[in-house]
């Protein structure tokens, strides 16, 4: 159906492996025949907790990014590890970056933040049926946590409070679940 829009490696590979990211630039072949260049990055995919409290406020992190040189507010997440189950991956996020755990997991969809230059995806989990623990932070990581009613949330949306694009996305379907519009398979 889309074989028109097919592009095609003519060749290239990996130019730069880091720790975290993995640079690769392909020559490739367009539909129409003429060739390009695509410059892309290979990221093991992550995971994207909401976590709600009983009380319906959901748990946040202010964390510094440096690319961006400040500090964003932002939903739990992490790195999928090599070969883990990105529930698994929630799971062991949540806990280490809040010190919360969750009695009820589901499953919410999974997102594409960057397909014209990389691959990464995002799973996303609601978390329910918290309970406070210590946080186990990364080496070199630091954030801190907050708790915020739903409706706080969409106004830090709206204002530009929050950018983060998994945030936002999560934010919007905790409010189109919260509504009714919206359920989970």
């Amino acid at each position: 159906m889309d074989a028109h829009l097919k592009e095609t490696k003519v060749d290239g590979g990996l130019v730069y492996d880091g720790n975290f990211l993995k640079v690769h630039k392909d020559r490739i072949k367009l539909p129409n025949g003429a060739e390009t260049s695509r410059e892309y990055f290979r990221h093991p995919g992550a995971v994207v907790i909401i976590p709600v409290l009983d009380d319906g406020s959901v748990l946040l992190e202010r964390q510094f990014r440096y690319p961006n040189n400040r500090v964003f507010i932002e939903l739990p997440a992490g790195k999928i590890d090599k070969g883990e189950d990105p529930l698994a991956s929630a799971i062991r996020e949540l806990q280490e970056e809040t010190g919360y755990t969750a009695t009820e997991w589901d499953f919410i969809t999974t997102i594409h933040n960057a397909i014209a230059y990389s691959d990464e995806h995002l799973d996303i989990y609601l978390a329910r049926g918290l309970e406070k623990g210590e946080q186990k932070l990364d080496e070199g990581e630091f954030l801190d946590v907050f708790t915020a009613s739903l409706d706080e949330l969409l106004e830090m949306v709206r204002t530009g409070q929050i950018s983060d694009v998994k945030t936002i996305i999560g934010i919007f379907w905790l409010d189109k679940l919260r509504s009714g519009n919206w359920k989970l398979d």
